[in-house]
């Protein structure tokens, strides 16, 4: 099994993040898929990597003036940074590097010029670096979609949640969705788990975020969650269904 998207820098596995990966693999996950999304959260999902054997690190930058509402809202100082220079540094890492993620654009609070500027470079480089790429889209689905189309990336859309339309051009794209584990409680999810091929599907959990179980903490060994609420969507068992999403797994970032 593989957990497509998770923050296992998160300060919330600081305590315990050993006990995490090892519950995980308990749990039969052989690939945690980490995802970085500044300076100090690339470098650490890196270390990770280096430090676990199931852990694969995506780096990337995730739309700066977003990091900087949620930085500033957790009343923390937000310090800005160069993207040249972490393109760099991701370049620098390729060897090292499953994916560029997570990246994309966030509509929350509106989508400005330099946010898809941003993006437009990050698809740029996952193009260079002939990686697969893994897309942020809150409230942004249309955006982001028409930026991809003209690229030719494996493109695996992370918690999408844009309207039928949107999820019906990102199938014809041939694009990749990654089903979350709140898919239980999210009619989106669910209907894209019907929709999309098992071919185009990836189980994550948004650890520590989306918890399926309300009021905890999520964690990598928790995908089991969506791969279950996916094989009962398909009508198939559990093992059909993990063998199935391996295959993906090998086909885009192998």
């Amino acid at each position: 099994m593989i957990d497509c998207h998770c923050h296992l820098d998160h300060p919330l596995f600081d305590k315990d993040r050993d006990q995490v990966v090892e519950a995980a693999k308990t749990s039969g996950i052989s690939v945690i898929i980490t995802n970085g999304i500044d300076p100090g959260t690339n470098r650490k999902s890196l270390e990770l990597a280096r430090r676990y054997s199931i852990v694969k690190a995506g780096l990337g930058v995730y739309p700066r003036s977003a990091i900087k509402h949620e930085t500033e809202q957790e009343g923390k100082k937000y310090t800005s940074f160069d993207i040249g220079e972490e393109l760099g540094f991701i370049t620098d890492h390729k060897k090292e590097v499953i994916a560029i993620g997570e990246v994309g654009l966030d509509g929350v609070r509106g989508i400005d010029t330099p946010q898809k500027k941003d993006f437009e470079l990050m698809i740029e480089l996952a193009e260079k670096l002939k990686k697969p790429i893994i897309v942020h889209s809150r409230k942004a689905e249309a955006e982001v979609l028409a930026l991809l189309e003209t690229s030719k990336l494996k493109v695996i859309l992370h918690a999408f949640h844009g309207k039928r339309r949107l999820v019906q051009k990102a199938i014809d794209n041939g694009w990749y969705f990654s089903v979350s584990t709140h898919i239980a409680r999210s009619q989106e999810m669910q209907y894209i788990a019907k929709e999309a091929p098992l071919s185009k599907l990836f189980p994550e959990t948004d650890a520590p975020f989306l918890s399926p179980f309300p009021g905890k903490r999520n964690e990598p060994a928790f995908v089991i969650e969506a791969i279950k609420k996916i094989a009962e969507i398909k009508g198939l068992d559990m093992e059909e269904t993990s063998k199935n999403i391996w295959k993906n797994y090998q086909k885009v970032f192998v």
